[in-house]
């Protein structure tokens, strides 16, 4: 916003001896002998009401232009000094003077005009009396005072969301781009701020693409002016929300990402947050992912991630999450030394959000090879969620258990994990009032106790350990999920009772043909087929040892029938004769086993399913603004 240096008193005072004075109406020439004492006694006088008020008004709709410079200048004098909420009776002569032919005039009236509009109440009012057309009219005038305090006043009218709507309308979102590349660094800064207070809704910033502003915005990130640089990527950030803006930015902007990237490095902590955010806006999109990597801002990102300021941790752990999604950049996040700087922010108890991002990318790195999978479990991640995982927020528990389940998928780090008592925090969680932390947690179990290619020296001791504690142990976990309402929490147990009953453990075996909890409720799942309801939790536990689909088919016929043929199984094993013999009900559950793994071979190797299955549930992530 210009500032308007006043020279009232001194304009009155050299009028009177101007030949122009004989022309006064009497009204005006006591109107400028009342200002001129109030004047003098500014301090105590009130300008926005009575007397004061009556005079400056007198003066703004004169026919004398010298008048109407004096009463702008006053006007923009008083309220650099005073601002508060004024009524019709203020902005009306305000207004007028605004439409005037005289340079000097308008710039006055606009910074006065701006200066008021700080106000939220003035804010409504100036655009409900009209204010917006006026300014649009000097928006356009070739003196960059009168250009820069216009600007500046819709700056400022544009920082209500209920003004925001109207200012798109009254085209002018076309002069406000245009001054944008002014060569008067106030009048770049005033419109590219405009612009950036133009872009938080949707419908607003479509119109704003239309106006042609995205080119303009991205070559003013190379600007030298900090502010500049702020307004424009913020501006670039909330225009990358959308996904029809972000096909445009990749068809018309290549150079956009290598620019955001620099940007990083800026002197201003705001200008890098901002790049970063603007970074992970982008990195919704699969090609912006990659592109990221390829334009160095790994290193950068790192550097990010490390600082001690936290809006720096927050944009860069938000970024580096939505770019590990995809997965040729696994191994380059890896390689680059993010795990040790993502694992210490696990401990961040000052933000949720961070530590949130933080687990989400471990648990991305994790989704695909086998490779990372033991470089996260080395660097010490598993350890650092079983020491927190109880005692962080639900949102992050959901996240860490998510990732154990992940992780849980690698035959080679089964045994490590075991060994490791994750199964001692996994338990308790499986009792969590959120679903999703309960069904992470039953996920992860599921995979600990399964494995493709099964061996006598398998330890299934750690299921032993934890059968009866903590939290009433395996035992009371797979007892609430039988007798769950949820379809995919009854499949989840039975899946899991098959695993552990394959183990040829014979305690394990021992442990479930014995319980009064579970063998009732698994009979009851064998012989009945209810349409129960199911949740939407992450990925399913699979093995080629018994036929199943995802969580998410448990709400067909299909899946009930899986639960009531896995719960088959179970009896198939556990009411089998000690020398071997089955039962008929076990035999007939064997038969139909063997049908329902048939039918599995006609959708492809159940391995590779789970994993693809696991994948897609647990490597989501989430963008924002």
């Amino acid at each position: 916003m210009g500032v308007v240096a006043s020279c009232c008193e001194s304009c009155f005072h050299s009028r009177r001896s101007q030949s122009y004075e004989p022309l006064l109406l009497e009204n005006e020439r006591e109107a400028v002998a009342d200002l001129l004492q109030y004047l003098e006694n500014r301090t105590t006088t009130n300008f926005f009401s009575g007397s004061p008020l009556s005079a400056l008004t007198t003066l703004s709709f004169s026919d004398n232009v010298d008048l109407q410079r004096s009463a702008a200048l006053a006007f923009a004098e008083i309220t650099e000094k005073e601002v508060r909420p004024v009524g019709r009776d203020t902005l009306d002569p305000i207004l007028f003077l605004l439409g005037s032919h005289d340079t000097e005039v308008q710039r006055a009236a606009s910074a006065a005009l701006g200066n008021l509009a700080v106000n939220t109440d003035n804010k409504l009012l100036i655009v409900k009396l009209g204010g917006l057309e006026p300014l649009i009219r000097q928006m356009l005038s070739p003196n960059v005072e009168v250009q820069c305090n216009a600007v500046g006043c819709v700056t400022n009218l544009a920082t209500h969301d209920d003004n925001k709507t109207k200012i798109a309308k009254s085209g002018a979102l076309v002069p406000l781009t245009r001054l944008a590349r002014s060569k008067d660094m106030r009048v770049q800064r005033n419109a590219t701020g405009a612009l950036l207070n133009m872009t938080h809704s949707d419908e607003n910033r479509q119109q704003l693409v239309n106006a042609g502003a995205i080119p303009v915005l991205v070559s003013l990130l190379n600007s030298p002016d900090t502010d500049v640089q702020y307004y424009c990527t913020t501006a670039l950030s909330n225009i990358a929300v959308d996904a029809v803006n972000r096909k445009k930015l990749a068809q018309s902007e290549p150079k956009l990402v290598a620019s955001l990237v620099q940007l990083m490095d800026s002197p201003s902590l705001k200008v890098q947050c901002q790049a970063a955010l603007a970074l992970r806006n982008l990195a919704s999109d699969e090609k912006y992912q990659l592109e990221i990597v390829k334009a160095d801002g790994l290193q950068h990102l790192l550097r990010l991630l490390q600082s001690t300021y936290l809006p720096l941790i927050l944009s860069s752990a938000a970024c580096v999450r939505n770019v590990s999604i995809h997965p040729q950049n696994e191994s380059p996040i890896i390689e680059s030394g993010f795990l040790q700087p993502l694992i210490n922010l696990l401990s961040f108890k000052d933000n949720e959000e961070v530590q949130c991002h933080a687990i989400s990318t471990l648990r991305n790195l994790a989704a695909s090879s086998e490779k990372n999978k033991q470089a996260i479990v080395k660097a010490g991640a598993v350890q650092s969620i079983k020491e927190l995982v109880l005692e962080v927020p639900m949102n992050v528990q959901s996240e860490m258990t998510a990732c154990i389940a992940v992780l849980a998928l690698s035959d080679e780090l089964k045994g490590q994990l075991l060994e490791m008592g994750i199964c001692e925090v996994l338990i308790p969680l499986t009792n969590s009032p959120s679903s999703e932390v309960q069904g992470n947690s039953a996920a992860a179990l599921g995979n600990l106790s399964s494995k493709d290619g099964r061996t006598t020296t398998d330890d299934y001791s750690a299921f032993n350990d934890v059968w009866e504690k903590p939290d009433g142990g395996m035992h009371r976990y797979l007892y609430r999920f039988l007798t769950s309402p949820d379809a995919t929490f009854q499949h989840i147990a039975v899946w899991t009772i098959v695993q552990l009953l394959e183990s040829g453990d014979p305690q394990l075996v021992s442990n479930i043909r014995t319980s009064n909890l579970l063998i009732p409720n698994i009979r009851q799942l064998a012989e009945t087929r209810t349409s129960t309801p199911t949740s939407s939790i992450g990925g399913t536990p699979h093995s080629h040892h018994s036929a199943s689909h995802s969580y998410q088919d448990t709400e067909t016929g299909e899946g009930q029938g899986e639960i009531q043929v896995l719960a088959r199984r179970i009896l198939d094993i556990t009411e089998a004769d000690s020398d071997g013999a089955m039962t008929p009900s076990a035999a007939a559950s064997q038969m139909q086993a063997a049908s329902l793994r048939e039918h599995e071979g006609s959708v492809g190797r159940e391995h590779e399913e789970l994993r693809k299955s696991v994948r897609e549930a647990f490597s989501g992530s989430s963008t924002g603004h």
